[in-house]
């Protein structure tokens, strides 16, 4: 229990924060499983415009620190080398 003006305060800011990053992150997964679906599918455009958004949501996250940037960057590679290996075949 928080003692002080201050630390109720740290603890409002807190859970914001922690509800901000939660969505925030939840977004990422989500737009990765639909630019996944997309890969599967046989409209390769919708794809390509599925992984622009995850690129997006991907690079927006690692910018507020909800993600690392290396993870944007992972993400967003593997997506791109799925696109690739399937319009290969």
């Amino acid at each position: 229990m928080a003692n002080t003006k201050s630390a109720e305060k740290r603890t409002r800011q807190n859970t914001v924060r922690t509800l901000r990053n939660k969505a925030t992150k939840t977004r990422v997964k989500n737009t990765r499983k639909s630019a996944l679906e997309a890969i599967a599918g046989p409209d390769k455009k919708a794809a390509a415009a599925k992984i622009s958004e995850l690129a997006s949501a991907a690079d927006k996250a690692a910018k507020s620190g909800v993600i690392s940037k290396n993870k944007a960057s992972r993400l967003k590679s593997r997506a791109t080398k799925a696109l690739a290996k399937a319009t290969a075949k």
